[in-house]
């Protein structure tokens, strides 16, 4: 089961509270300001701070 296309219409970055989209291959969300990636797990997004990465 994918994200649901409501839920990614709500979920902010929790550190800049920007806009996060799913990445292509579907494993992460990435935010589009801080660029921040987080792991989706289960089918649940991770959105912890200390679980996120950095990417450019």
């Amino acid at each position: 089961m994918a994200i649901s296309k409501d839920l990614l219409e709500i979920l902010v970055c929790p550190v800049c509270k920007a806009k996060v989209e799913l990445k292509q291959d579907g494993s992460a969300l990435k935010c589009v300001s801080c660029h921040r990636v987080y792991p989706i797990r289960d089918d649940i997004p991770v959105m912890l701070v200390d679980q996120a990465t950095i990417e450019q």
